[in-house]
């Protein structure tokens, strides 16, 4: 696979022609030529800057997130500094962002040997890659494949574009911003043909490696197909959710201040999020982490909110590019459509294209970043019911603590109302949301290796409520003073905080909502006998209803599997459920001997609970069933132990919640 003798030719003619030194020797392979080394001077960036080389749209971002960027210069430098050469040739991935005929950005992603993107003469970067040049919508959006002169383009001026190098093994990135003054394809089959690109870099900028999973990518044999192309409603089809649900990364490239960008999202495997995907449109979200607070894309979406996306599928070489519209979303507004998020972004889809087999690489994951938040899920779909809307419903106040166990404890909380707001009295089974920021919040940090998890935690937390739901008052609302108990583990600076805590020092803590399936209840399951099966602390969304489930007659049955020294907590919970007990089977691990667990088993079983040393297995659950014919599992146990279970019993009505909070 080459270029025609014509080709080099002609792209040799026009290089030179563009660069002020006729003595560069262009070389359509870009071997290295010690004689290119010329007085060739890059014009500095153009960005109609007015204030420390920062737009107006960065500097209206940076206002609005209240950071001090803009009284500090833009680190941009400009052209392309020897440093940042060298780690562009040491990468084998460029993302590469340009603006077709209706000024839309699109991106794209181009692999090849370390190398294969590289300095060509001072200011000059030459790019030789393979690329499955089907459904890309840069190359074709960059005119190339011409048929005139040899298939070379020189566009007059030369064609806006911007393109990212990256590494994924050392996290390492470049920005780079600037025009293609010529560029090229070469022959090729099935689809997979051979670029060349040569790039005057006006800017650059390296970037901090946070928000990197990393993977070793190799190159493959790519046979692209495009399946899927959709125009003004953007709906995406189920292989292109695929591609989207599986993405811990995308890039997307952006206009602003007279030029490109293109840059690197990245996160928990899932962190891009569909709002909706019908026949009115499809709209993506995705939250925006704790950065450098440059915001020099966001700077450009306040600007120009057009945005170019391409989503690569490591796994299956399939590719996924987008071109749409942003709406940043901020504070309140970020909260009401992705719980936990406090800036996010909101694309609406004017344009998809799917390509299978669309890669000439992929990719094999390796460590996640440490800095990667949870996944934070969009209202509704599970995280926070959304009833609060990103704002305090009402106030919870610490007034008891009750340790059961030396690491689970039972905090009580008296809940004071905001005025003009009216809060519904949770539901058996559900849990509360409290916000801890106000408390643990020390302020912005752009990197902490030693604390990673830190760096993006909102300090929002939820806890199963293991009390009795409350009396609604005369117009069906909780009434001030209202009690509300958690039980929980040690787990973390939020639960730390409620450990080190004095009740007389007067913590109160914004509730932000309250939540979790309706299908949890076991107050309405109909004739079906339910089986409970809680690991640990699991077995608190119970507790708040075990009274009323046994005085309503239903049929029930406990397994219960608890660590020997947390034997407390069934003492406790047995206490205040009677009844209850004389239906549990409690398996105990992890057991010490000791004088004290002796005494706690013997006193869970004067109680009337069975006590079996060791972990639940798949006959006790089918002995609990006993000779009902409707079982209906309830399931809260940790992860691993869920899917065993789920596992077991395959064909029968099961309701889960992981309550891994």
């Amino acid at each position: 696979m080459h270029f025609s003798q014509a080709a080099a030719a002609n792209l040799t003619f026009a290089l030179a022609a563009f660069l002020p030194n006729n003595s560069f020797n262009f070389n359509p392979f870009f071997t290295s030529d010690s004689n290119s080394n010329f007085n060739f001077k890059m014009a500095t960036l153009s960005h109609n800057h007015t204030h420390n080389g920062w737009h107006a749209g960065e500097r209206t971002v940076h206002s609005l997130l209240r950071v001090h960027t803009s009284a500090r210069g833009n680190p941009t430098s400009p052209g392309l500094p020897y440093s940042y050469g060298m780690r562009v040739a040491s990468s084998p991935l460029l993302a590469v962002g340009t603006l077709d005929s209706q000024g839309r950005p699109w991106s794209t992603l181009w692999y090849g040997e370390r190398g294969f993107a590289r300095m060509v003469a001072q200011g000059v970067l030459g790019v030789q890659s393979l690329v499955g040049t089907v459904g890309d919508p840069v190359v074709e959006a960059l005119g190339l494949g011409g048929e005139e002169e040899g298939g070379m383009v020189k566009p007059e001026g030369g064609k806006m574009m911007s393109a990212l190098s990256i590494d994924l093994e050392s996290r390492d990135r470049v920005k780079l911003m600037g025009r293609m003054v010529v560029g090229a394809l070469g022959d090729g089959e099935g689809g997979v043909r051979e670029v060349q690109v040569a790039m005057a870099v006006e800017g650059s900028l390296g970037n901090c490696p946070k928000y990197l999973n990393t993977k070793v990518v190799r190159g493959r044999v790519a046979t692209p197909r495009l399946v899927g192309r959709e125009e003004g409603r953007g709906w995406l089809g189920e292989e292109a959710l695929g591609v989207v649900d599986r993405a811990d990364m995308f890039f997307l490239s952006s206009v602003g201040g007279g030029s490109m960008d293109t840059n690197h999202r990245g996160g928990p495997r899932g962190f891009v999020r569909v709002l909706r995907n019908d026949e009115g449109g499809t709209v993506l979200v995705y939250p925006e982490y704790s950065g450098n607070q440059l915001y020099q894309t966001l700077g450009n979406l306040q600007q120009d909110a057009k945005v170019g996306v391409v989503i690569p599928d490591f796994e299956t070489s399939d590719v996924l590019y987008l071109t749409g519209v942003t709406e940043l979303l901020v504070g309140e507004r970020a909260a009401a459509v992705m719980p936990h998020a406090k800036l996010a972004v909101k694309i609406t889809v004017v344009e998809a294209r799917l390509v299978r087999d669309g890669l000439t690489f992929g990719g094999e994951p390796g460590e996640s970043s440490p800095y990667n938040p949870p996944v934070r899920r969009l209202a509704g779909e599970g995280s926070i019911s959304g009833e609060a809307g990103g704002t305090s419903l009402a106030t919870a106040k610490l007034v008891k603590k009750e340790a059961l166990t030396p690491s689970v404890t039972r905090f009580t909380f008296s809940l004071q109302v905001e005025r003009g707001r009216s809060l519904k009295p949770w539901r058996a089974g559900q849990y509360v949301t409290l916000d801890f920021s106000e408390e643990l919040d020390h302020g912005w940090s752009h990197m902490r290796d030693d604390d990673p998890q830190s760096l993006n935690d909102d300090f929002v937390r939820t806890f199963t409520v293991s009390s009795q739901p409350p009396e609604a008052g005369p117009n069906g609302d909780v009434k001030n003073g209202t009690e509300l108990q958690i039980t929980a583990r040690r787990n973390g600076p939020a639960t730390g905080l409620l450990w080190r805590q004095n009740v007389r020092a007067h913590l109160e803590l914004p509730v932000l909502a309250f939540g979790g399936e309706a299908s949890f209840s076991m107050l309405s399951g109909g004739e079906k006998k339910a089986v409970f099966v809680a690991g640990g602390v699991g077995i608190t969304p119970l507790l708040a209803q075990a009274s009323q489930v046994l005085s309503n007659g239903r049929v029930l049955s406990l397994l219960w599997s608890l660590r020997a020294k947390d034997l407390g907590l069934a003492v406790d919970t047995f206490d205040r459920a009677p009844g209850l007990a004389e239906l549990t089977q409690l398996f105990v691990t992890g057991s010490d001997g000791s004088q004290d667990e002796v005494s706690l088993v013997a006193k869970v079983e004067s109680q009337g609970a069975l006590v079996v040393r060791g972990r639940i297995a798949q006959s006790h659950l089918l002995d609990a069933r006993g000779g009902e014919k409707g079982t209906k599992y309830y399931l809260c146990t940790s992860p691993e132990l869920l899917n065993v279970i789920q596992d077991w019993v395959e064909g029968e009505e099961v309701v889960t919640e992981s309550f891994n909070y």
